[in-house]
């Protein structure tokens, strides 16, 4: 309803329009490199273009920036502005490493009050690696400018960050690396119309920024794309063997009828409670600790702990925990991209908040950070506290079905937007849900489907944004993806549920994996994953106990990291 009198308002020019697209469009659908391929195979896609997703592609690959009718970051309004003195200052730090700070006063040179994003953007030489020719560094929205009106604008932004990763030992292998050369940057209304500063950087000699393993194996994309508009090709491995025979394979049909026995627990009274054992409040309250109460759980309980619990009140989604006999309550999900999902029946209204994607078209990371504060509330009203957002993926084709639920074909904005949103929820005590991790981007087949990427572009492109919100935001939760990643399935991939997200990023909460995956929850667990929604399977967890394919001290850690996030709760 207030949508419709938005934009009843914009059209009567009452308000100045001031967003800016999170996506390039192009003249046609074909005009993507990513249309081409997408429905050759239901069971796969392979992202050939690499690095060159969205207006990094347009902007880099020869001929094709006449493809374009709306540039990545163009925006209408009723007013005009003017960048005035854009400049760039560079300093460098003890380590080596450059912080570039560009600055400008935008003014606003119209007839009425309005709204403009001053966007930064790189340009890095070609080198071995190959760059894309433009690449967003950094954004910032004015306060609302009055006629006439000016304000300066600054932001920073470390060098660094923007290296290229090398997966071919071109330079030195699985290391993020400034070549030398000269980088440029620019400054203004979108990618396509910023102008060049003066100021530019000089490097002499290749600077290894960080020096990594290699991750995200077997490599499987025989060939991407280059800057110049050919392709290379690359080596592909082989895929390694599972020791299925030792207790095969069982996948679940997507129903609740296969819910194990939690529901056991109407069955208990007060004198099955464990008297003189640790409980969540004696955790609480400093009496112990979750590793103390985790290990006092018997077998049973730890492997039913694992696994997500029956709705409870209004909630729609599942839940998490439901341990009563040690004090562990019952915490309750909540889904929804644009706002609380919850059982029809209870006739609970709730707010329909915008997409994400129009969301990222307000280029206002203090916007998503509102959003995030307001849902939280609505959380805390319905006795709800984990809302299953934001999810982040990358638009890499307007072919995507869930599309509405992610922000951009860029990381830096999606990632940007979504720390705002992260720290909006947050805010309230209760926790959010990053997802889906990671390079969902087809929902044909979409739980069996097979990404195939090199490492290169799921560092720089697909996992990018996951990244700056694990630093920046801290996110409580990460919900793992349904999709393959070059013939592992995301919730068992431990290169990146454990390597990447927890080893390299410094991630410490808790990760569940998407409703009803197809994955092993055993294989789930030793690869990073804490908690199996809708539900675990705790029969199946006992029994590979017994086989010796898991320990109990993996369940434990499990264990541990989901009760030190139900603590952090409200």
């Amino acid at each position: 309803m207030e949508g419709g009198l938005a934009a009843a308002k914009l059209l009567l020019g009452d308000y100045d329009p001031s967003g800016k697209l999170a996506d390039t469009f192009p003249r046609s659908l074909e005009d993507f490199p990513s249309t081409a391929g997408f429905h050759e195979d239901d069971n796969a896609v392979a992202l050939t273009e690499d690095i060159f997703v969205g207006y990094r592609y347009f902007e880099t690959i020869p001929g094709k920036a006449g493809k374009v009718n709306y540039p990545f970051g163009f925006g209408l309004s009723y007013t005009a502005f003017l960048f005035l003195d854009p400049h760039a200052v560079l300093q460098s730090s003890a380590d080596g490493a450059v912080e570039v700070t560009v600055s400008a006063d935008v003014r606003n040179d119209g007839p009425v009050a309005g709204r403009e994003v001053l966007q930064v953007y790189l340009s890095a030489p070609q080198g071995k690696l190959g760059k894309a020719a433009r690449v967003l560094t950094g954004f910032r929205k004015t306060t609302l400018l009055l006629p006439g009106e000016t304000e300066h604008v600054r932001i920073s932004f470390r060098l660094d960050d923007f290296a290229s990763f090398d997966d071919e030992g071109l330079i030195r292998m699985s290391a993020y690396i400034l070549e030398k050369g000269t980088y440029s940057f620019y400054a203004g209304s979108d990618v396509e119309h910023a102008l060049p500063l003066a100021e530019r950087y000089e490097l002499s000699e290749d600077r290894i920024v960080k020096q990594l393993t290699k991750r995200l194996s077997p490599a499987k994309l025989s060939r991407r794309l280059k800057a110049d508009g050919s392709y290379e090709e690359l080596p592909v491995s082989a895929y390694p063997k599972e020791n299925d025979h030792e207790f095969p394979r069982q996948c679940f049909a997507e129903t609740e009828a296969i819910m194990p026995a939690s529901r056991r627990r109407e069955r208990h009274r007060l004198q099955d409670f464990p008297f003189g054992k640790p409980t969540l409040t004696d955790v609480a309250d400093g009496k112990a600790t979750a590793e103390d109460l985790v290990k006092a759980l018997p077998d049973e309980m730890l492997a039913e702990l694992l696994g997500g619990q029956p709705n409870t009140g209004v909630a729609s989604s599942g839940g998490i925990g439901n341990i009563p006999e040690f004090g562990i309550p019952d915490v309750m999900c909540a889904d929804g991209p644009a706002g609380l999902n919850i059982q029809k029946a209870a006739d609970v209204k709730t707010t329909c908040f915008p997409c994400e994607t129009l969301l990222a078209c307000t280029w206002d990371p203090e916007i998503t950070r509102a959003v995030g504060r307001a849902g939280s509330e609505e959380l805390i009203e319905n006795n709800l506290f984990v809302w299953l957002t934001p999810a982040v993926n990358i638009h890499r084709s307007p072919l995507c079905g869930r599309n509405f639920e992610y922000y951009s074909e860029d990381p830096l904005l999606a990632g940007r937007m979504a720390v705002g949103m992260v720290r909006g929820i947050q805010e309230n005590n209760v926790s959010c849900t990053l997802k889906h991790f990671a390079l969902n981007g087809k929902e044909t087949q979409r739980k069996v489907s097979d990404t195939i990427v090199s490492e290169r572009a799921a560092r720089e492109i697909y996992l990018r944004q996951f990244e700056i919100i694990v630093k920046e935001a801290h996110p409580r939760a990460v919900m793992g993806a349904y999709n393959r990643i070059n013939g592992v399935l995301a919730c068992e991939n431990k290169d990146l549920l454990t390597g990447i997200l927890r080893e390299e990023w410094g991630f410490d909460g808790f990760v569940m994996t998407d409703w009803w995956t197809t994955g092993e929850q055993y294989r789930e667990i030793l690869a990073g994953v804490d908690l199996k929604m809708g539900c675990g399977f705790p029969e199946r967890l006992l029994e590979v106990m017994k086989r010796g394919l898991i320990t109990r001290t993996d369940l434990e850690k499990a264990g541990t990291r989901l009760l030190e996030m139900i603590l952090m709760l409200d």
